[in-house]
C-alpha cells in the first residue's frame, strides 16, 4: 500500500523545480496576512491543479449535456452545471486544505483518518465510473470520425460498412490514445503539441457556439429575460429524460475520479501549507468559472436554435441529438457548411480523445496509489488500459445514439456522494488535521456547505434512482 509520508506524483504532472518553489512558498507567505485584495492579486498571477480539472471536466460529457439542456428545456436548466460544480469546487477546496494541510497522501489517510470502507469504495468507484465513462468517449470519437469520413466522400458508410469503419476508427483511437497515455510523462514534444492542438479545437468549439449567441442576439431569437431566469433555481423536471439529464450535468461536472486525482496533483507540485489560498483561488478561477462560461455557453446556443423545433415538431423531446443537428445549429447561425461541419466534429473529437487519454492516466495511477506500486514500468503501463474495453463503444454508437454520453454521466453522477461523505469526515478529523481543523464559525461554515454539496449530491442520486427505475 502506499504510505503517507511519501505520495506517489501522477504521471501527467511535471515535477516543481526546487528554486522557484521555494520563491512561490516565500512569496505567498508573505502576503498571508495582507488585505483580501492584495492577495488575490498574487494568486491571480498564478494557475495551477484547478486548470488541470477543468481541463479534465469539460470533455465530451459535458459538452453533451449541455446540449441536451439546450435542446430539451431552453434557458430553464442553466442554473444546474454552474451549481453542481460550485459544490464540487467547495468539497475539492476542503480536501485542498485538508492535503496541504498534513501532505499525507489522500487514499492512506482517508482509510487510516476517514473510513477504510469509504477509502476503498472511493478508490473502486473512481476506477469503475472511469471504466464506465469510457465507452461514451469511443462512441463519440469514431462516431464524429464517420460522420466527418461520410461528409468528405458523400458516402453514407450504412450496415456492415459502418460497424466496420467505426472499428476501425475506434482501434486508431486506442492504439494513438495508449501511445500518448505511455509517453506522457516523458517529456515528447510530440506529446505537448497534441495537448496544444486539442485544447485549441475545444476552445474553437466554445468561439463558435459564441457567434452562434452574438448573431442569435442580433436577429432578437434569443430571450435574454429567460437566459436570466434560467440562472435561478426555480425549475427541476420530473420525468425520467429529464431528471437523468440532470443527473448528467452533476456527474459530468465533477466527476469522482477527479476527486481522486486532484489532491495529489496538489502534492506532486510541491505545494504546502502556504498554497491553500491559491488552491481555493486556484478551483474558483481555473475550474468554477471557466466550466461555468463554456457550458452555460453550448447550452443558450442549443436553446436559441434547436430548442424551437420541439415546439414545431421537427425535432422530439428527449431525442438523440445526431452531429448533423449540431453542425445544422452553427450553418443556421450564417457559418459555413465545412467549418460546422469539420470544426465542430473535430472539436468532439478533440474532447474524447482528451478525456481517453486522462482516463488511462487516471486509472493507471488508480491502481498504482492502491497496490503500491510506482507509476511506472510495465505493470503501471497494463494498469492504464483497464479501460480499454471502452473500445466496445464504438458498436453502441448506432444503437444508443451519438449522445451516450448522457446516461453514462448520470449514472457515475449516483457514485459522487461517496467521496463527499468521506471528505465531510476528514474535515472534522482533530487527530488528522491537528490545529488545522477549523474551529467556531469557520467550522459551521465548513459543515454547513458541506453538508449541502453532501444532500444535495445524494437527493439527486436517490431522485433519480427512484424516478428511473422505481416510480411506475
Amino acid at each position: 500500500m502506499s504510505t503517507e509520508s511519501t505520495p506517489s506524483r501522477p504521471p501527467m504532472v511535471a515535477a516543481a523545480d526546487a528554486e522557484a518553489l521555494a520563491a512561490e512558498k516565500a512569496e505567498l507567505t508573505a502576503v498571508a496576512d495582507q488585505p483580501l485584495g492584495t492577495r488575490l492579486r498574487t494568486y491571480a498571477k498564478k494557475s495551477g491543479p484547478g486548470w488541470l480539472q477543468s481541463a479534465m471536466t469539460l470533455g465530451g460529457g459535458s459538452a453533451m449535456a449541455s446540449l441536451f439542456l439546450g435542446v430539451n428545456f431552453g434557458y430553464k436548466l442553466l442554473w444546474i452545471q454552474p451549481f453542481a460544480m460550485l459544490l464540487g469546487v467547495v468539497m475539492l477546496s476542503a480536501m485542498s486544505h485538508q492535503t496541504l494541510s498534513t501532505g499525507q497522501a489522500p487514499f492512506g489517510a482517508m482509510r487510516k483518518y476517514g473510513s477504510a470502507f469509504i477509502a476503498w469504495s472511493w478508490a473502486l468507484a473512481t476506477i469503475l465510473s472511469t471504466i464506465i465513462w469510457h465507452f461514451p468517449q469511443y462512441g463519440l470519437a469514431a462516431g464524429m470520425g464517420k460522420d466527418m469520413l461520410s461528409a468528405a466522400t458523400g458516402k453514407t458508410f450504412d450496415g456492415a460498412q459502418g460497424t466496420f469503419v467505426l472499428v476501425l476508427l475506434g482501434v486508431l483511437v486506442l492504439l494513438f490514445s495508449t501511445w500518448i497515455t505511455w509517453n506522457y510523462s516523458k517529456g515528447y514534444r510530440g506529446v505537448r503539441i497534441y495537448e496544444k492542438l486539442l485544447k485549441i479545437l475545444v476552445w474553437l468549439i466554445v468561439a463558435a457556439f459564441v457567434l452562434v449567441i452574438v448573431r442569435c442576439s442580433m436577429a432578437g431569437k434569443i430571450a435574454w429575460g429567460e437566459v436570466f431566469k434560467g440562472l435561478l433555481p426555480i425549475y427541476l423536471p420530473t420525468d425520467k429524460t429529464g431528471v437523468e439529464t440532470v443527473m448528467a450535468a452533476f456527474g459530468a461536472a465533477v466527476g469522482i475520479n477527479m476527486t481522486f486525482l486532484y489532491p495529489y496533483t496538489l502534492l506532486a507540485r510541491g505545494w504546502g501549507r502556504e498554497h491553500r489560498g491559491l488552491a481555493k483561488f486556484d478551483l474558483f478561477t481555473g475550474m468554477l468559472i471557466p466550466y461555468s462560461i463554456a457550458t452555460g455557453l453550448i447550452v443558450v446556443a442549443a436553446a436559441a436554435t434547436l430548442h424551437p423545433q420541439i415546439a414545431e415538431g421537427t425535432l422530439k423531446y428527449g431525442s438523440g441529438i445526431s452531429p448533423i443537428k449540431a453542425a445544422s445549429m452553427l450553418e443556421s447561425a450564417g457559418l459555413s457548411k465545412a467549418f460546422a461541419r469539420y470544426v465542430f466534429g473535430l472539436g468532439i473529437m478533440g474532447m474524447a480523445l482528451s478525456t481517453i487519454t486522462l482516463h488511462m492516466l487516471v486509472n493507471g495511477f488508480a491502481f498504482c496509489e492502491v497496490f503500491g506500486i510506482e507509476p511506472t514500468g510495465w505493470k503501471y503501463r497494463l494498469a492504464c488500459l483497464t479501460p480499454a474495453p471502452g473500445i466496445l463503444g464504438v458498436l453502441f454508437w448506432s444503437k444508443m445514439g451519438p449522445w451516450i454520453a448522457v446516461p453514462t454521466s448520470a449514472i457515475c453522477g449516483v457514485l459522487l456522494p461517496i467521496a463527499y461523505i468521506g471528505f465531510f469526515i476528514m474535515h472534522n478529523r482533530k487527530d488528522y488535521l491537528g490545529e488545522d481543523k477549523p474551529k467556531g464559525g469557520q467550522a459551521v461554515v465548513w459543515n454547513v456547505v458541506m453538508l449541502v454539496a453532501i444532500v444535495a449530491a445524494l437527493a439527486s442520486a436517490v431522485y433519480y434512482i427512484y424516478v428511473k427505475y422505481l416510480r411506475g
